[in-house]
Protein backbone atom coordinates (compact mmCIF):
# COMPACT_ATOMS: atom_id res chain seq x y z
CA UNK A 1 0.00 0.00 0.00
CA UNK A 2 1.02 3.82 -0.47
CA UNK A 3 3.67 5.40 2.32
CA UNK A 4 4.13 8.24 3.13
CA UNK A 5 6.41 10.05 5.59
CA UNK A 6 5.71 13.84 6.91
CA UNK A 7 8.58 15.28 4.95
CA UNK A 8 6.60 14.54 2.04
CA UNK A 9 3.33 15.64 3.12
CA UNK A 10 4.57 18.64 3.95
CA UNK A 11 5.77 19.46 0.82
CA UNK A 12 2.76 18.35 -1.58
CA UNK A 13 1.20 21.07 -2.42
CA UNK A 14 -2.33 21.19 -3.83
CA UNK A 15 -2.71 20.96 -7.66
CA UNK A 16 -4.53 24.37 -9.45
CA UNK A 17 -5.46 23.18 -12.34
CA UNK A 18 -7.13 24.93 -15.70
CA UNK A 19 -10.91 23.81 -17.02
CA UNK A 20 -8.51 23.61 -19.97
CA UNK A 21 -5.79 21.84 -20.97
CA UNK A 22 -4.00 22.14 -24.10
CA UNK A 23 -3.09 18.94 -26.05
CA UNK A 24 0.07 18.91 -28.52
CA UNK A 25 -0.08 16.28 -29.88
CA UNK A 26 -0.56 18.01 -33.34
CA UNK A 27 2.64 19.80 -32.53
CA UNK A 28 4.21 16.03 -32.97
CA UNK A 29 2.95 16.00 -36.45
CA UNK A 30 0.05 13.23 -35.58
CA UNK A 31 -1.71 11.94 -38.68
CA UNK A 32 -0.86 15.78 -40.52
CA UNK A 33 1.92 17.67 -41.03
CA UNK A 34 1.62 21.09 -39.60
CA UNK A 35 3.90 23.80 -40.83
CA UNK A 36 5.85 25.86 -38.53
CA UNK A 37 3.61 29.04 -39.07
CA UNK A 38 0.64 27.14 -38.11
CA UNK A 39 2.07 25.40 -34.83
CA UNK A 40 3.37 28.62 -33.64
CA UNK A 41 -0.42 29.88 -34.10
CA UNK A 42 -1.45 27.14 -32.00
CA UNK A 43 0.24 28.43 -29.26
CA UNK A 44 -0.75 31.57 -29.89
CA UNK A 45 -3.98 31.12 -30.12
CA UNK A 46 -3.89 29.01 -26.80
CA UNK A 47 -1.91 32.00 -24.82
CA UNK A 48 -3.90 34.50 -25.96
CA UNK A 49 -7.20 33.26 -25.11
CA UNK A 50 -6.73 31.20 -21.86
CA UNK A 51 -7.91 33.21 -19.17
CA UNK A 52 -5.53 31.94 -16.56
CA UNK A 53 -2.00 30.55 -16.95
CA UNK A 54 -2.45 28.03 -20.05
CA UNK A 55 -1.03 24.30 -19.04
CA UNK A 56 0.23 22.65 -22.33
CA UNK A 57 0.10 18.87 -21.88
CA UNK A 58 2.87 16.97 -23.96
CA UNK A 59 5.15 13.71 -24.06
CA UNK A 60 8.20 12.49 -25.28
CA UNK A 61 6.28 10.40 -27.41
CA UNK A 62 4.50 12.84 -29.51
CA UNK A 63 6.55 13.09 -32.77
CA UNK A 64 9.70 11.85 -30.78
CA UNK A 65 10.07 14.93 -28.90
CA UNK A 66 8.75 17.25 -32.07
CA UNK A 67 6.06 18.38 -29.77
CA UNK A 68 8.06 19.54 -27.06
CA UNK A 69 10.41 21.51 -29.19
CA UNK A 70 7.72 23.24 -31.26
CA UNK A 71 5.71 24.12 -28.25
CA UNK A 72 8.99 25.46 -27.11
CA UNK A 73 9.93 27.60 -30.34
CA UNK A 74 6.32 28.63 -30.24
CA UNK A 75 6.08 29.96 -26.80
CA UNK A 76 10.02 31.70 -27.72
CA UNK A 77 8.20 33.44 -30.86
CA UNK A 78 5.61 35.00 -28.46
CA UNK A 79 8.15 35.75 -25.73
CA UNK A 80 6.41 34.42 -23.28
CA UNK A 81 8.21 34.18 -19.77
CA UNK A 82 8.77 30.59 -18.63
CA UNK A 83 7.20 31.82 -15.75
CA UNK A 84 3.84 32.35 -17.00
CA UNK A 85 3.10 29.34 -18.59
CA UNK A 86 2.88 25.25 -16.99
CA UNK A 87 3.63 22.43 -19.53
CA UNK A 88 3.08 19.05 -18.26
CA UNK A 89 5.35 15.94 -20.00
CA UNK A 90 4.23 12.59 -20.08
CA UNK A 91 7.13 10.40 -19.71
CA UNK A 92 8.25 7.13 -20.80
CA UNK A 93 9.96 7.31 -24.04
CA UNK A 94 13.00 8.89 -25.39
CA UNK A 95 14.22 10.36 -28.66
CA UNK A 96 16.72 8.10 -30.69
CA UNK A 97 18.42 7.99 -33.91
CA UNK A 98 15.81 7.37 -36.65
CA UNK A 99 17.86 4.31 -38.58
CA UNK A 100 14.74 3.22 -40.58
CA UNK A 101 12.29 4.25 -43.36
CA UNK A 102 9.65 5.28 -40.69
CA UNK A 103 9.43 5.25 -36.64
CA UNK A 104 9.31 2.16 -35.04
CA UNK A 105 6.60 3.10 -32.60
CA UNK A 106 3.09 3.93 -33.51
CA UNK A 107 4.01 3.14 -37.42
CA UNK A 108 1.90 5.22 -39.80
CA UNK A 109 0.83 7.71 -36.64
CA UNK A 110 3.26 10.45 -37.22
CA UNK A 111 4.11 12.36 -40.44
CA UNK A 112 7.73 13.02 -41.88
CA UNK A 113 9.58 12.70 -38.37
CA UNK A 114 13.52 12.88 -38.16
CA UNK A 115 13.46 10.75 -35.26
CA UNK A 116 12.69 7.72 -33.61
CA UNK A 117 11.56 7.05 -30.00
CA UNK A 118 12.20 4.05 -27.29
CA UNK A 119 10.27 2.80 -24.14
CA UNK A 120 11.83 3.27 -21.63
CA UNK A 121 9.62 2.79 -18.00
CA UNK A 122 11.95 2.24 -14.98
CA UNK A 123 13.68 4.40 -12.30
CA UNK A 124 16.54 5.87 -14.52
CA UNK A 125 14.59 5.59 -17.25
CA UNK A 126 12.16 7.89 -16.43
CA UNK A 127 14.91 10.56 -15.13
CA UNK A 128 16.70 10.15 -18.28
CA UNK A 129 12.79 11.24 -20.43
CA UNK A 130 12.48 13.72 -17.54
CA UNK A 131 15.75 15.43 -18.28
CA UNK A 132 15.94 14.92 -22.45
CA UNK A 133 12.51 16.62 -22.63
CA UNK A 134 13.38 19.67 -20.41
CA UNK A 135 16.73 19.53 -22.95
CA UNK A 136 13.68 19.49 -26.12
CA UNK A 137 12.04 22.58 -24.30
CA UNK A 138 15.15 24.47 -23.52
CA UNK A 139 14.49 27.58 -22.06
CA UNK A 140 11.30 26.32 -20.73
CA UNK A 141 10.84 23.32 -18.61
CA UNK A 142 8.47 20.54 -17.58
CA UNK A 143 7.16 21.22 -14.04
CA UNK A 144 4.16 18.46 -14.18
CA UNK A 145 5.16 15.16 -14.71
CA UNK A 146 3.75 11.51 -14.83
CA UNK A 147 4.22 8.60 -16.94
CA UNK A 148 3.14 7.93 -20.17
CA UNK A 149 0.63 4.98 -20.77
CA UNK A 150 1.73 2.72 -18.21
CA UNK A 151 -1.54 0.96 -19.15
CA UNK A 152 -0.29 -0.29 -22.55
CA UNK A 153 3.08 -1.15 -20.56
CA UNK A 154 1.66 -3.76 -18.70
CA UNK A 155 -0.50 -5.01 -21.33
CA UNK A 156 2.44 -5.63 -23.40
CA UNK A 157 3.07 -8.58 -20.33
CA UNK A 158 4.22 -11.61 -21.81
CA UNK A 159 3.26 -13.97 -18.71
CA UNK A 160 2.77 -13.44 -14.84
CA UNK A 161 6.47 -13.33 -14.21
CA UNK A 162 6.89 -10.23 -16.34
CA UNK A 163 3.87 -8.38 -15.70
CA UNK A 164 5.16 -8.40 -11.65
CA UNK A 165 8.43 -7.09 -13.32
CA UNK A 166 6.63 -4.49 -14.88
CA UNK A 167 4.55 -3.01 -12.45
CA UNK A 168 7.60 -3.02 -10.28
CA UNK A 169 9.05 -0.98 -12.98
CA UNK A 170 6.30 1.60 -13.07
CA UNK A 171 6.73 1.63 -9.18
CA UNK A 172 10.40 2.65 -9.13
CA UNK A 173 9.42 5.05 -11.96
CA UNK A 174 7.32 7.18 -9.64
CA UNK A 175 9.78 6.45 -6.97
CA UNK A 176 11.98 8.56 -9.22
CA UNK A 177 9.24 11.27 -9.73
CA UNK A 178 8.42 11.65 -6.33
CA UNK A 179 11.77 12.35 -5.54
CA UNK A 180 11.99 15.09 -7.79
CA UNK A 181 8.98 16.23 -5.94
CA UNK A 182 10.21 16.37 -2.92
CA UNK A 183 13.39 18.09 -4.40
CA UNK A 184 10.95 20.92 -5.42
CA UNK A 185 12.21 20.80 -9.50
CA UNK A 186 8.56 19.59 -10.25
CA UNK A 187 5.19 21.06 -9.00
CA UNK A 188 3.17 17.50 -9.02
CA UNK A 189 3.27 14.25 -10.37
CA UNK A 190 0.35 11.91 -11.37
CA UNK A 191 -1.15 9.65 -14.28
CA UNK A 192 -2.82 9.48 -17.21
CA UNK A 193 -4.37 5.83 -18.59
CA UNK A 194 -7.31 5.02 -20.96
CA UNK A 195 -7.63 1.78 -18.86
CA UNK A 196 -8.74 3.16 -15.26
CA UNK A 197 -8.05 0.00 -13.59
CA UNK A 198 -4.26 0.86 -13.58
CA UNK A 199 -4.99 4.64 -12.38
CA UNK A 200 -6.64 2.71 -9.14
CA UNK A 201 -3.38 0.48 -9.05
CA UNK A 202 -1.24 2.87 -8.96
CA UNK A 203 -3.23 5.13 -6.66
CA UNK A 204 -3.10 2.35 -3.87
CA UNK A 205 0.69 2.30 -4.32
CA UNK A 206 1.37 6.04 -4.75
CA UNK A 207 0.18 9.56 -3.26
CA UNK A 208 -0.78 11.14 -6.56
CA UNK A 209 -1.56 14.97 -7.20
CA UNK A 210 -3.32 14.42 -10.66
CA UNK A 211 -4.86 11.58 -12.63
CA UNK A 212 -5.83 11.93 -16.14
CA UNK A 213 -8.51 10.05 -17.22
CA UNK A 214 -8.89 8.64 -21.30
CA UNK A 215 -12.27 7.69 -22.52
CA UNK A 216 -13.67 6.71 -19.34
CA UNK A 217 -15.98 9.06 -18.22
CA UNK A 218 -18.12 10.77 -21.22
CA UNK A 219 -21.96 10.76 -22.08
CA UNK A 220 -21.88 7.34 -23.29
CA UNK A 221 -19.12 5.83 -21.11
CA UNK A 222 -19.30 5.92 -17.65
CA UNK A 223 -19.37 2.53 -15.42
CA UNK A 224 -19.96 2.65 -12.23
CA UNK A 225 -16.62 1.21 -11.11
CA UNK A 226 -14.88 4.47 -13.05
CA UNK A 227 -17.47 6.40 -10.77
CA UNK A 228 -16.16 4.65 -7.59
CA UNK A 229 -12.50 5.27 -8.33
CA UNK A 230 -13.39 9.24 -8.81
CA UNK A 231 -14.60 9.44 -5.61
CA UNK A 232 -11.71 7.58 -3.77
CA UNK A 233 -8.74 9.67 -5.61
CA UNK A 234 -11.11 12.79 -4.55
CA UNK A 235 -11.02 11.01 -1.27
CA UNK A 236 -7.53 10.87 -1.94
CA UNK A 237 -7.34 14.69 -2.74
CA UNK A 238 -6.34 13.45 -5.95
CA UNK A 239 -7.86 16.44 -9.08
CA UNK A 240 -8.88 14.45 -12.52
CA UNK A 241 -8.54 15.70 -16.18
CA UNK A 242 -10.62 14.27 -17.83
CA UNK A 243 -9.68 13.67 -21.87
CA UNK A 244 -11.16 12.04 -24.88
CA UNK A 245 -13.98 12.99 -23.56
CA UNK A 246 -15.29 12.66 -27.05
CA UNK A 247 -14.46 9.26 -27.00
CA UNK A 248 -11.87 10.17 -29.70
CA UNK A 249 -14.61 12.03 -31.94
CA UNK A 250 -17.61 9.84 -32.11
CA UNK A 251 -20.11 11.82 -30.01
CA UNK A 252 -19.17 14.55 -32.49
CA UNK A 253 -19.98 13.02 -35.51
CA UNK A 254 -16.98 10.65 -36.24
CA UNK A 255 -16.70 7.32 -37.61
CA UNK A 256 -14.18 6.56 -34.76
CA UNK A 257 -15.04 5.07 -31.76
CA UNK A 258 -11.85 5.37 -28.80
CA UNK A 259 -9.62 5.40 -31.88
CA UNK A 260 -11.37 2.39 -33.06
CA UNK A 261 -12.89 2.76 -37.14
CA UNK A 262 -16.58 1.48 -36.82
CA UNK A 263 -19.84 1.46 -38.82
CA UNK A 264 -23.41 1.09 -38.06
CA UNK A 265 -23.34 -2.30 -39.17
CA UNK A 266 -20.50 -3.97 -36.74
CA UNK A 267 -21.25 -1.35 -34.02
CA UNK A 268 -25.47 -0.62 -34.17
CA UNK A 269 -25.57 0.31 -30.33
CA UNK A 270 -23.39 3.08 -30.19
CA UNK A 271 -25.01 4.65 -33.47
CA UNK A 272 -28.32 4.37 -31.68
CA UNK A 273 -27.02 5.95 -29.42
CA UNK A 274 -25.42 8.90 -31.09
CA UNK A 275 -28.55 9.45 -32.94
CA UNK A 276 -31.04 9.45 -29.74
CA UNK A 277 -27.86 11.83 -28.29
CA UNK A 278 -27.99 13.82 -31.34
CA UNK A 279 -31.88 14.44 -31.69
CA UNK A 280 -31.98 15.54 -27.67
CA UNK A 281 -29.21 18.22 -28.04
CA UNK A 282 -31.31 19.72 -31.48
CA UNK A 283 -34.57 19.58 -29.09
CA UNK A 284 -32.75 21.17 -26.53
CA UNK A 285 -30.53 23.94 -28.34
CA UNK A 286 -27.33 22.57 -27.18
CA UNK A 287 -24.21 21.69 -29.06
CA UNK A 288 -22.98 17.63 -28.73
CA UNK A 289 -19.84 19.25 -27.64
CA UNK A 290 -20.97 21.33 -25.15
CA UNK A 291 -22.63 18.63 -23.21
CA UNK A 292 -19.49 16.36 -23.52
CA UNK A 293 -17.39 18.58 -21.71
CA UNK A 294 -19.96 19.69 -19.02
CA UNK A 295 -20.47 16.20 -18.47
CA UNK A 296 -17.28 15.89 -17.01
CA UNK A 297 -18.27 18.80 -14.91
CA UNK A 298 -21.01 17.09 -13.03
CA UNK A 299 -18.52 15.09 -11.41
CA UNK A 300 -16.58 17.36 -8.24
CA UNK A 301 -13.60 14.98 -8.96
CA UNK A 302 -12.78 16.19 -12.19
CA UNK A 303 -11.17 19.81 -12.64
CA UNK A 304 -9.83 20.25 -16.23
CA UNK A 305 -10.59 18.90 -19.58
CA UNK A 306 -7.91 17.94 -21.66
CA UNK A 307 -8.65 19.32 -25.51
CA UNK A 308 -6.71 19.34 -28.55
CA UNK A 309 -7.06 20.55 -32.08
CA UNK A 310 -5.01 21.11 -35.33
CA UNK A 311 -6.83 24.58 -36.34
CA UNK A 312 -5.96 27.74 -34.39
CA UNK A 313 -9.40 29.01 -35.10
CA UNK A 314 -10.57 26.25 -32.90
CA UNK A 315 -8.61 26.83 -29.56
CA UNK A 316 -10.69 29.83 -28.73
CA UNK A 317 -14.05 27.99 -29.03
CA UNK A 318 -12.49 24.78 -27.41
CA UNK A 319 -11.96 27.33 -24.26
CA UNK A 320 -15.37 28.30 -24.15
CA UNK A 321 -16.72 24.82 -23.94
CA UNK A 322 -15.66 25.25 -20.48
CA UNK A 323 -18.44 28.17 -19.89
CA UNK A 324 -21.32 26.36 -21.60
CA UNK A 325 -24.62 26.01 -20.01
CA UNK A 326 -26.94 22.94 -19.73
CA UNK A 327 -30.02 22.66 -18.31
CA UNK A 328 -30.28 19.63 -15.85
CA UNK A 329 -33.80 19.24 -18.18
CA UNK A 330 -31.58 17.89 -20.23
CA UNK A 331 -29.97 15.77 -18.35
CA UNK A 332 -33.00 14.72 -16.66
CA UNK A 333 -34.01 13.62 -20.46
CA UNK A 334 -30.94 11.96 -20.89
CA UNK A 335 -31.64 9.89 -18.12
CA UNK A 336 -35.49 8.67 -18.67
CA UNK A 337 -34.47 7.72 -22.29
CA UNK A 338 -31.68 5.73 -20.71
CA UNK A 339 -28.59 7.49 -22.46
CA UNK A 340 -26.85 8.34 -18.51
CA UNK A 341 -26.89 6.34 -15.93
CA UNK A 342 -26.03 8.96 -13.01
CA UNK A 343 -27.32 10.02 -10.33
CA UNK A 344 -28.41 13.93 -10.76
CA UNK A 345 -30.08 15.01 -7.79
CA UNK A 346 -27.19 17.49 -7.03
CA UNK A 347 -27.46 19.07 -10.18
CA UNK A 348 -28.90 22.86 -10.01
Amino acid sequence: MRKQNKKQERMRKSVSLPKIVFGTSSLGNLFVELDSSTKNQLVQAAVENSPTTPLFDSAGKYGAGLALESLAAGLKALNVDPKDVKISNKLGWKRVPLTTAEPTFEPGAWINLQHDAVQDISYQGILDCYHQGNELLGEYESQIVSIHDPDEYLAAATDDEDLCKRKQDILDAYKALMELRDAGKVESVGVGAKDVNVIDFISDHIQLDWAMFACSVTPYTHKASTIALLKKLGNQGVGVINSAVFNAGFLLGSDNFDYKKINRQSHPQEFLWRDKFNALCEEFCVMPAEVCVQFSFLFDEIKAIALSSSSPKRVKSNISLAQAKVPKSFWLAMREQGLISIDLDNIT
